[in-house]
């Protein structure tokens, strides 16, 4: 069935270095319309890089990033008009303090897609409404648990009715208790079809919303495949250790 469905994002060959430290080594990844693709694998393994990569915030090194069949990496290509087309939630919230919820949510559909004021607004309450927000529009996010400001910022990030949804493990600065109310927001969004690639460390998570599970170590991918496959019957050895750390940390 996914065979059939059109590539939204493409990556070809894609490398990334930091001075002698290579993070990416010719990653390959496609993304079809309205999978799920979780990516997992230890720290510095590569994964928020890949993501930041994609939505033209790092520059890459070589190979290739399409979005809906157009090379994003070019360097004639302009960043912000693929922003716009991208919705990116950060691990840190990155909402502005000194704004309500409603305009840090706003600002973004109003600046850099063009629209309304009423309509940004408009749309903002129904998502709010929506992610169990409603009533909290004119508070600060200091007013707000961890678990609601994430909700605004994956609010935020859908405003601009994204293409596809970059999410960089937006549960790690979330105390355990308010992980479940992001956790429920993401699978619905899932369920309603949104196309979406996460870096995670929640492996049952990824077990129930990806369609496909992709391991990276080193900067590369290793292993891909069925989030049954992948987490139940890993075929290398570094998925394998990775998966046994996790299990011995009560993270599986």
């Amino acid at each position: 069935m996914s065979g059939q469905r059109q590539p939204v994002i493409e990556i070809r060959g894609v490398t990334k270095a930091f001075g002698d430290r290579q993070v990416l080594d010719g990653i390959d990844l496609v993304l079809r319309e309205h999978e799920a693709i979780a990516l997992i694998g230890g720290s510095g393994s590569g994964k928020s890089t890949l993501l930041r990569c994609i939505d033209l915030l790092i520059e890459i090194d070589d190979g290739d990033i399409f979005l809906d069949g157009e090379v994003i990496t070019d360097p004639a290509v302009d960043p912000v008009s693929i922003r716009r087309r991208l919705g990116f939630v950060f691990q840190s919230f990155n909402l502005f303090p000194h704004m309500t919820v409603i305009d840090n949510v706003t600002l973004g559909a109003v600046r850099a897609h063009g629209e309304s004021r009423r309509e940004a607004k408009e749309r903002a309450r129904e998502l709010l409404d929506r992610f169990g927000l409603g009533g909290r529009e004119n508070d600060r996010p200091d007013q707000l648990s961890g678990g609601q400001q994430q909700r605004v910022a994956l609010t935020r990030a859908l405003t601009g009715k994204p293409r596809a949804l970059l999410l960089d493990e937006v549960t790690s600065a979330l105390d355990p208790e308010l992980v479940g109310d992001v956790l429920d927001a993401v699978r619905d969004l899932k369920q309603e079809g949104m196309t979406m690639i996460l870096a995670t460390h929640e492996m049952s998570f990824a077990r129930e919303v990806a369609d496909e599970v992709a391991f990276l170590h080193e900067g590369r991918i290793i292993e891909q495949g069925s989030p049954d496959k992948i987490l139940s019957d890993p075929g290398q050895p570094e998925t394998r250790k990775f998966l046994r750390r996790l299990l011995a940390a009560g993270r599986i």
